[in-house]
Parts: C-alpha cells; sequence; structure tokens
C-alpha cells in the first residue's frame, strides 16, 4: 500500500553498519505468541501506563512491525513519534500497518531506518520506548547506546522499557541462552547476553520503581524516570 508522502522515511545522515532482524520479519511475532502467548504483549501494555498525555514528541526504537506504535497512537492521539528500527522489512511493515490503521496520524510519524546512532545532536523526546530491543546490543556497545538514548531525553520524561529479566540460573537462565543462540543463528545478533538495565540506566541517573512481572518472573515493565537522589545539586 503506497502511503501519502507526508508519511516520511529517512535515513542517517551517515551510514552505519545495522544488524537488524529482516531475516526474522516474517515468523518474528508469530513465534512470540507461540512461545510467550500474550506475556509480550502485556508487558509492554503495562510499561506504556507511563506515557505522558498532552502532546509529546516520543521515540520508539526497535518497535517492530508496528504493533506498539498502533498502542501509543491510541493512549496518545496527539503525539509525534519518531519511529527508529534497524530492519528495513520491519519498517516497512509498520509504515503499512500505519497507513491501514491510523491513516488520520500518518502525517504524525517520521519513520527512520538506523539505531540510536541515527539519532540527531539536537533531538529531544518527551518519552523514550525501548521494547525487547535493549537486549540486542552487545554488552561492549551497551552504556554508550544508552548514553546516546540518555541524552536525547527531555527533562522529566519517561523512559519505558519492557524486555526479559538476568537470570544467572534455572530455567530463565535456560531460555535467554537458547533465544540468544537462536536469534545469532537466524539473524546474525551480535549479544551474547542479557544485560542488567535497570542497574544500567541507574547510571545515568534513572530510577525505577517496582517492576511488573509476566511469564512466570522472565519479563518486567519498568517505567524510569530522574532518580532524585543523583540530581545536581
Amino acid at each position: 500500500m503506497a502511503l501519502p508522502p507526508t508519511a516520511p522515511l529517512s535515513t542517517p545522515a551517515a551510514p552505519e553498519k545495522l544488524v537488524g532482524f529482516d531475516q526474522a520479519v516474517w515468523f518474528y511475532d508469530a513465534l512470540a505468541g507461540l512461545v510467550f502467548g500474550s506475556s509480550q504483549q502485556a508487558a509492554q501494555l503495562a510499561a506504556l501506563r507511563g506515557l505522558p498525555g498532552g502532546a509529546p514528541h516520543i521515540l520508539i526504537l526497535g518497535g517492530g512491525t508496528g504493533w506498539v506504535l498502533d498502542e501509543v497512537l491510541r493512549r496518545v492521539p496527539a503525539a509525534t513519534v519518531l519511529y527508529l528500527e534497524a530492519s528495513p522489512k520491519m519498517l516497512g511493515r509498520a509504515r503499512a500497518r500505519l497507513a491501514r490503521e491510523f491513516p488520520q496520524a500518518v502525517g504524525q510519524v517520521e519513520f527512520r531506518h538506523g539505531t540510536q546512532a541515527a539519532l540527531q545532536p539536537a533531538e529531544r523526546f518527551g518519552a523514550i520506548i525501548t521494547f525487547f530491543v535493549l537486549d540486542c546490543i552487545p554488552s561492549a556497545d551497551l552504556g554508550a547506546a544508552l548514553a546516546q538514548l540518555r541524552a536525547a531525553q527531555r527533562p522529566g520524561a519517561p523512559w519505558l522499557v519492557a524486555d526479559f529479566r538476568p537470570a544467572r540460573r534455572g530455567w530463565r537462565r535456560w531460555l535467554l541462552r537458547l533465544m540468544y543462540l537462536f536469534f545469532r543463528l537466524t539473524t546474525g545478533l551480535r549479544a551474547r547476553e542479557m544485560p542488567d538495565l535497570r542497574a544500567a540506566l541507574g547510571r545515568l541517573g534513572l530510577a525505577a520503581g517496582h517492576p511488573q512481572l509476566f511469564f512466570g518472573g522472565a519479563m518486567e515493565a519498568l517505567i524510569f524516570t530522574e532518580n532524585p537522589a543523583m540530581a545536581q545539586p
């Protein structure tokens, strides 16, 4: 389906080497539903309760085929959104889905191919959404990636996270190992382990309340805001 010219599809100013999920686009949503049922979507819906009202400028990083974008626009119809996705095929599906489900909001969304490295220095957001994407960043790159996102966060803006939880033992640890192996083989994913996102974002001056847990505690929804204890005097 062709879209009106008011729905821009932009690319980074400088090319970056991306590891997207193009190879998984045809089965990703179905596989997630088969393995996890409604748990992933439930975790995302829980995190979206932290969205601000009004007409915020929102960053969605790694939104996949567009389900999250639909939910954001249902909750905050006046929002403008930067939809940043490393997979061109995922991006195309999200773009088509928007035209089909929310044609009236086409002009409110910019689709951009890339990762956090594609953000412009002056871009700032009233909310940042990272659902099941930060776990795809290799440990060696995570600190710099989170710092880039933190720099784009407006003062007081929430950072919404839904993701898996780190695990040192038991079935959750084996689940994570199998998932990383599967996506390493099917998509070339470079990440090898689930990061401790609460600790990593805490080092950047953010804090989250009590997490909401899903899928037997394997997933969590977190709403991060600035930690008053780390505020500058």
